[in-house]
């Protein structure tokens, strides 16, 4: 009877935490308290880096050499981040606001990251040219090759021409416009019914610039109004931005 009660009086001291257990406890609580001075401390700027995401608010301007053309360009318009160097580069890809034209800011986070004002983006590719013809130049020789069917009036001062099932353009319509003293315009945009099914990026359209450029930019149909504006605009922001011959 009392080693019974012994055992019950060892069992009603023994310790709720082991040495093990505190020792691991008091880990957890410094690692807390080291953390929580930690994002006191930097807050600010972690604050800033999460706000950033993959994009950049720096404007620090990057000298890229595609092919045989240089171009000056703002850090904060280069869309990924593995592209924001100097040097030589296949190809770089933009992301601007419109219509101001300009890229990444913290205070105009939401126009990038938040789908419902995203599609006031235009993006631009830009790379060698691997065809001898945009896709203005393109039209005579390819694509009325394509058309089904007669050409219709379209919106904007725009011709619509269906492109035949099968042609490797399923889904899409190609817009024209007439231009005095230059080219026909000609944008490949995809053939949505309804507003809500269209994209951010839908419609596309590459102009060649400088020595040997190819600038492909894409934007979203509910800009289509605006499409002699974005193309005047595309071809300033790149033409200004091209600074010499790489390989003269």
């Amino acid at each position: 009877m009392a080693h019974a009660q012994d055992d019950n009086s060892l069992n009603q001291e023994k310790p709720l935490l082991s040495l093990r257990q505190k020792i691991a406890l008091a880990a957890v609580l410094g690692f807390m308290a080291l953390f929580s001075l930690t994002l006191t401390y930097f807050s600010p700027t972690l604050g800033h880096f999460l706000l950033l995401g993959d994009h950049s608010d720096r404007q620090t301007v990057r000298s890229i050499t595609i092919g045989l053309d240089q171009l000056q360009v703002e850090e904060n318009a280069i869309r990924f981040e593995r592209q924001r160097h100097d040097g030589k580069a296949m190809r770089i890809d933009l992301a601007l606001m419109w219509p101001e034209m300009r890229g990444y800011d913290v205070a105009d986070r939401l126009r990038f990251d938040d789908a419902s004002q995203t599609n006031r983006l235009i993006f631009i590719q830009i790379s060698q040219s691997t065809m001898s013809q945009d896709m203005s130049g393109r039209v005579a020789p390819i694509y009325t090759q394509l058309f089904d069917g007669a050409p219709q009036q379209g919106p904007y001062g725009l011709t619509i021409h269906r492109l035949k099932p099968g042609s490797g353009y399923d889904g899409e319509i190609l817009y024209t416009a007439h231009r005095p003293g230059n080219a026909d315009y000609a944008i490949r945009c995809m053939d949505a019914p309804k507003l809500e099914d269209q994209a951010i990026d839908d419609c596309q359209r590459d102009i060649h610039l400088g020595k040997d450029l190819s600038v492909l930019y894409r934007f979203s149909a509910q800009n289509l109004a605006d499409w002699q504006k974005i193309d005047d605009a595309v071809t300033a922001y790149v033409s200004k931005r091209i600074t010499a011959n790489a390989n003269p």
